[in-house]
């Protein structure tokens, strides 16, 4: 089974601007998708690089007909089946119409999926889009070749039996990662499904309790400091000097010591402070019941 494809655009240059361009083969994959990469070997033998519809595939194609400014057409001579040509025609001094025929036959089972679903007419048309896109921003062709190849032949449109040779010729094809990737999942879904329905057919059925892991997110505990008092201030209370100089200067500022630091709890020594001094209890002792008679009297 073969599919033929038939699409025209109109450009807004001259028709050798046009023309000009499209003999440049290798800049191809600038405007045509899929295609990988596109060497000229000589005047009337391109090979291609393509990758369309997840289907890598490689080809050699001869040119059967040149005439500048008129027409290119081609034969595949191995790997993909293709064939066609493309026509230039001047509508005006500044418009060119492009006609595009291609026959081609999809082989396997992913080719013939995407034939069905009109993947290589889109991509033709897509390709004629650019081509447009492509030509219009630049306003000159990147190159030239004004040679003609068997003109005045009339081969017209070569179709597939032009091609005849490339039949039977994988042409290095496969698929691509991404369509092997595809396909594993829809085979797996396949499995995963039939092995759900010959488990609900069963007459006898086994329970498995699984358990989904649960991703638990860590909580953020935010750690805050309250200010402590370590010291109260008892500027209206009148002490009497202990005679330890370190002491005395701590009251004479107001600022009472701690309870159950050092300095109250008879040690020796006090944190923060340069010069140690052995706690006087008595001191301390008077000083407490001097503040409680204070507070008796406070109005």
């Amino acid at each position: 089974m073969t599919t033929k494809v038939e699409k025209s655009i109109l450009v807004n240059v001259p028709v050798g601007t046009a023309y000009n361009q499209w003999t440049q083969f290798e800049d191809f994959p600038q405007f045509m998708g899929g295609v990988k990469t596109v060497t000229q070997i000589d005047d009337k033998t391109v090979h291609w690089v393509a990758e369309i519809a997840g289907v890598k595939r490689e080809w050699d194609a001869t040119i059967l007909e040149q005439v500048p400014d008129q027409k290119v057409a081609w034969a595949a001579t191995s790997g993909a089946t293709n064939a066609g040509a493309i026509y230039f025609e001047p509508v005006s001094v500044d418009q060119t119409s492009l006609r595009l025929e291609l026959e081609y036959e999809p082989e396997g089972l992913v080719e013939k999926v995407g034939d069905k679903l009109n993947i290589v007419e889109k991509q033709a048309e897509g390709d004629l889009e650019r081509f447009k896109a492509f030509i219009e921003a630049e306003g000159y062709a990147s190159g030239a070749w004004r040679g003609a190849v068997n003109e005045g032949a009339a081969v017209g449109t070569p179709g597939v039996e032009s091609a005849a040779a490339s039949r039977g010729d994988s042409g290095k094809a496969g698929l691509s990662a991404k369509t092997v990737l595809g396909a594993a999942a829809v085979a797996a879904a396949g499995v995963a499904a039939a092995a759900s329905a010959k488990g609900s057919s069963s007459s006898e059925t086994e329970s498995v309790d699984v358990t989904p892991e649960v991703a638990v997110e860590p909580v953020a505990v935010e750690t805050v400091d309250y200010p402590v008092e370590t010291a109260t201030t008892y500027s209206d209370v009148d002490v009497t000097a202990t005679g330890d100089s370190t002491l005395d200067a701590s009251f004479a500022t107001g600022a009472a010591p701690v309870a159950g630091t050092p300095a109250l709890s008879g040690t020796t020594g006090t944190p923060g402070v340069a010069d140690p001094y052995v706690a006087d209890d008595e001191a301390v002792t008077d000083f407490d019941e001097s503040h409680r008679n204070n507070d008796r009297m406070a109005p």
